[in-house]
């Protein structure tokens, strides 16, 4: 199956430290080596995540990446270029753009 070209979009709300945070990164990885588009949002705890060596990686091979700036401010987390802070419309944008939408919850 030709998966280039395709667009991906995940959304993760765990924490960094939960065995489904390195579920959704190792899928992520997987999708950007076939040529896939990937969109992925934080929400949540995830937001904490944001700035992971592995994520930041990532956006370097393509990633697109969003964080809830509200779950942000929740936390103390200052916006930063890490990602691009956005409300919840972006998600919606995301599942109504992608051909496929998974969630690590």
């Amino acid at each position: 199956m030709m998966l280039r070209g395709k667009k991906l979009g995940v959304l993760l709300s765990i924490h960094p430290d939960q065995p489904n945070f390195e579920r959704g990164i190792r899928l992520v990885e997987t999708a950007l080596a076939e040529g896939v588009d990937v969109y992925l949002y934080c929400i949540d705890d995830a937001v904490s995540g944001v700035a992971d060596s592995r994520i930041q990686e990532l956006k370097t091979r393509g990633l697109k990446l969003y964080a809830c700036a509200y779950g942000a401010h929740r936390r103390s987390i200052p916006l930063s270029d890490a990602a691009v802070f956005a409300g919840l419309t972006v998600v919606s944008d995301i599942i109504a753009a992608t051909d496929r939408f998974v969630c690590f919850n």
